[in-house]
């Protein structure tokens, strides 16, 4: 990887993201800064583009501290859509074009967004609470280099990048607001993602989630071409396609998405030389396994939350793990990592205590919660700095004697999934709004494949038969699927514990393996084809039984899981099944038939 080579230009005058990679447009105008299926765009015509876009904006109301929604699949529109929003002095809201309109709906209201970037076809409920802007009418790639920038708000490191919405407990998400400055601390002269000229960076994570923070502005603001991966499902045999073509050397994969690629190296990822994963806990078997795949690989475990700007620890590897456990590792460049009591005392080493994240990463706060802000973000008792504060993490940890951290779980019942953070009460208080609901508790449990996917357990109301198969589809219509659970259990009333509260540890032993309750009536296999199927989505599942008629994502299923039979499919039967045809065909018996057709074709 290339260390910098003096590719990085200092604006100290203007310590902004978008000042930063101007500076850097214009240092390098023509090196490549952006591809993507095909397209390559230099930094003056990403710099150009961008400008032509804030200026619109500008037009239309956008402004220093002002909010602008984007809602733009993973494309070069995007990065420049996000870089426009910040010429402009405001910060950007992302939202994904996955999640229910609804959802996104109420995040432009909270915000108070008034404009969104977006292309058309933008559904109603948003077009209700924000004016939309466009972005198809722009043809970057013909931005004229030579136009000269309209003027830029000056702004400074305090000033806010981008708001991200996290899960939260009250069952309304919380926006998390991110400054300029702390963007800078992950990117610039870090040991997270040294990048440079000749490095490539993948683009993957959704621009709402917070890993998209490092993979976009890494290397934008250091010299080095960002690879946008194309729009759509992402396999691991599309990831391996689009990493060759590529020639990515760096990028960031979710824990579930490393462990399934992890499964079966591939090696057309050898070109990588930094890999970066995390979101959850990496299992030491798959960090073996791609260290063994890959020589010459460094593999690092980034740790930390939104409110710390993506990341606070790293721990980077090249050999093998000797351990039980992949550590977080120690603080990143410009953060600082405490362990303490409930006292707010420091721990001794060796003693697990909660994470208390300080220094340049720390956020602003939660966007109009300032009781929640002053919960979790607290003066820092161990920093001269006036006005500093910690996050408090939620996290326990523990320090070993050569200053490494290890992970010791939660001490709340907040999870990941997928990569995204959790909080189960958000669910639970969605659920408790859908007719026939009379109580719910949901919590994580860890499939065969290692990937945690949620359990809700609910009770009924007596006036009003509840119908398990209709709760998946309601909450799929207002929340993201990482926050609809796999699946749902009827009970007679939720467990107490001996304080009166969901005892959610007796629930998550309880260890269901029945079908879930669907629409469609039990029909067993009726040949070899489906039988191995059958099983095979029951070993991946998690479940003792499925019918040949139920879908796959009505049974639990979700993306990864997916990716995992196909890949299977390909081992065992010879036949490539892409991600689409599996969503196309999501029986058991729909899938044996593609597959058969898929054999016949290839004799």
């Amino acid at each position: 990887m290339n260390q910098h080579q003096g590719s990085v230009i200092r604006d100290d005058s203007r310590a902004t993201v978008h000042g930063q990679f101007t500076a850097q447009a214009r240092a390098t105008p023509q090196a490549p800064a952006l591809s993507c299926d095909g397209t390559v765009l230099t930094y003056a015509q990403v710099d150009a583009a961008a400008d032509a876009v804030a200026a619109r904006l500008r037009d239309l109301g956008a402004g220093p501290g002002r909010p602008v929604g984007v809602r733009i699949e993973r494309s070069p529109h995007l990065v420049i859509a996000l870089l426009a929003v910040l010429k402009t002095g405001g910060f950007y809201v992302a939202l994904n074009p996955g999640e229910p309109a609804v959802r996104s709906a109420s995040l432009l209201r909270d915000c108070g967004a008034g404009l969104l970037v977006t292309r058309p076809e933008v559904p109603a409920e948003l077009l209700a609470e924000a004016k939309p802007v466009y972005l198809d009418s722009l043809h970057p790639a013909d931005a004229p280099a030579g136009t000269a920038p309209a003027a830029v708000p000056p702004g400074g490191d305090q000033d806010a990048a981008y708001l991200a919405y996290t899960s939260g407990t009250t069952g309304e998400p919380k926006g998390v607001l991110v400054p300029h400055g702390a963007v800078l601390r992950l990117v610039q002269d870090s040991d997270v993602l040294p990048v440079g000229p000749g490095d490539v960076v993948l683009h993957l994570a959704p621009a709402a989630f917070d890993a998209s923070t490092l993979e976009l502005w890494a290397p934008l603001l250091n010299g080095a071409r960002l690879a946008v991966f194309p729009a759509g499902e992402v396999t691991p045999e599309r990831l391996a396609e689009v990493v060759e073509a590529e020639g990515v050397t760096a990028m960031w994969l979710t824990a579930g998405l490393f462990h399934l690629v992890a499964e079966r190296p591939d090696p057309r990822l050898a070109g990588v030389r930094r890999l970066l994963a995390g979101g959850d806990v990496l299992s030491p078997r798959h960090v073996d396994a791609m260290l063994a795949a890959f020589p010459g690989l460094t593999l690092v475990n980034g740790y930390g939350p939104t409110e710390n700007t993506t990341f606070t620890c790293c721990h980077a590897m090249a050999e093998p793990v000797s351990a039980h456990q992949v550590p977080i590792g120690r603080p990143i460049p410009g953060t600082q990592a405490h362990l303490l009591d409930e006292r707010l005392r420091p721990v001794a080493d060796g003693t697990v205590g909660e994470l208390y994240a300080g220094g340049r990463g720390v956020a602003h706060g939660y966007w109009g919660l300032p009781v929640a802000t002053a919960e979790r973000f607290v003066p820092d008792p161990f920093s001269g700095t006036p006005g500093a504060r910690l996050y408090r993490t939620g996290d326990l940890a523990l320090r070993r004697p050569d200053g490494v951290l290890e992970f010791h779980g939660r001490v709340d019942d907040q999870v990941k999934i997928r990569g995204f953070r959790v909080e189960p009460g958000e669910v639970e208080a969605a659920l408790r709004e859908l007719p026939g609901v009379g109580d719910s508790a949901v919590v994580a449990r860890t499939g065969p494949t290692g990937e945690r996917a949620l359990v809700a357990y609910v009770t009924g109301k007596q006036e009003q038969p509840l119908q398990l198969p209709g709760l998946r589809r309601a909450l799929a219509e207002k929340l993201p699927a990482h926050l609809v659970p796999g699946s749902f259990v009827q009970l007679e009333s939720l467990p107490l514990g001996s304080t009166g509260k969901v005892d959610r540890r007796a629930l998550a032993a309880r260890g269901e393996r029945a079908r879930p309750e669907t629409d469609v009536p039990l029909r067993l296999p009726e040949n070899e084809l489906e039988q191995w199927l059958a099983q095979l989505w029951c070993d991946l599942l998690g479940i003792d039984q499925v019918g040949v008629d139920d879908d796959f994502f009505e049974v639990g299923g979700h993306s990864l899981v997916a990716a995992a039979i196909t890949g299977e499919i390909g081992q065992v039967q010879g036949v490539f099944v892409t991600a689409r045809s599996f969503y196309e065909n999501p029986t058991v018996a729909e899938l044996a038939e593609l597959v058969a057709e898929l054999r016949e074709s290839v004799r």
